[in-house]
């Protein structure tokens, strides 16, 4: 996934010369969109989606909902479908967490898989058709929210509050996927993770009256923030947002010695390894990172590295109640 250029915060000419591409990435979003008839799964479709390029918080999002609805369906009844971005395998396959890599399925497959049955694929209506017939009642669309292909009956948009929706621009002049006003047309509620620093709720709420808006933010596992206070580490990550990590670390009250970032989903070498491992041996420091890049590493360095787990903090009552338009719909296993 690419990574923010520094031109999207200066503004200036860079951005103005490249408004005809973005007209024009704009245009063939909509023409795909139209040219396309959903296709509705044989269950009801949950999507966790975002409007601009980058971590937002989909996938914490995403283990929420999933274990939310698991606490009222069944942990069987609930699945997830992802695209598997950075796997190797098109799907649909189901998610074995002891069985498959992250080269295979990607690492956001992994993480859900830990909370969820899991389907990966391409092709998101084979997903949710091969979830259907393993049994389950509702799914989980953890990103899709821009595919056309497959009818949703609740989309969630979730917004990094830190950085809202950028200069407003579609790609490439800003960060945005698809136009704001066209993303809030399809949503049916918005999710602002952490502090919300650039009015996203009084824009929202100015731009679609009556849409809920729910607050929400990111903790870290209350055990390993424990370990982690007081102790040196070199702090890696290639995620969206590593600055995001950092900041989450720093808030456990790690000693944070250097912060290395890499591109979102990066598979890293035996080399960098190397690298950060010897970086850490001279600064007498531990290695810790997400557990998104942990799942990408090998054992030997899985062993060596220290994972910080997150999770989402929100109102479970407030999401319960904006989801209720589809659970109404799923009978609940006791009842």
């Amino acid at each position: 996934m690419m990574r923010p250029p520094a031109f999207w915060d200066r503004g200036g000419w860079p951005q103005l010369a490249l408004m005809p591409a973005s007209w024009m990435w704009s245009a063939a979003g909509w023409l795909r969109a139209r040219a396309t008839s959903p296709t509705r799964a044989a269950l009801p479709v949950i999507c966790i989606g975002n409007v601009t390029v980058g971590g937002a918080g989909k996938t914490p999002t995403a283990l929420t909902c999933l274990a939310l609805l698991g606490a009222r369906f069944g942990s069987e009844a609930v699945h997830a479908v992802t695209r598997g971005y950075g796997g190797a395998l098109p799907g649909p396959v189901r998610v074995d967490p002891e069985r498959h890599t992250a080269t295979e399925v990607g690492d956001e497959a992994l993480l859900l898989a830990r909370v969820a049955p899991t389907w990966v694929a391409r092709d998101r209506v084979a997903g949710a058709q091969a979830a259907a017939v393993a049994g389950a009642k509702l799914v989980v669309l953890d990103d899709g929210f821009q595919n056309p292909t497959i009818a949703k009956d609740a989309s969630l948009l979730v917004v990094d509050g830190a950085v809202g929706f950028g200069n407003g621009r579609v790609m490439p002049a800003g960060p945005l996927r698809e136009s704001l006003s066209s993303a809030l047309d399809r949503a049916d509620a918005v999710i602002v993770i952490g502090d919300d620093t650039y009015g996203v709720a009084a824009r929202v709420a100015a731009m679609s009256p009556g849409l809920p808006i729910l607050s929400a933010r990111i903790e870290p596992d209350p055990t390993t923030a424990a370990a982690l206070k007081g102790a040196r580490v070199i702090a890696f990550a290639g995620i969206g947002r590593p600055e995001k990590f950092f900041a989450t670390l720093a808030d456990c009250g790690a000693d944070i010695v250097a912060r290395r970032s890499f591109p979102d989903h990066h598979y890293f070498t035996g080399a960098e390894l190397a690298w950060l491992g010897t970086e850490a041996e001279r600064a007498d420091a531990r290695l810790v990172t997400t557990e998104k890049d942990w799942v990408r590493l090998d054992a030997e360095w899985r062993a060596r590295v220290t994972p910080l787990p997150i999770a989402l903090a929100i109102d479970h009552a407030e999401l319960a109640r904006v989801l209720e338009v589809v659970t109404a719909s799923a009978e609940p296993v006791n009842g």
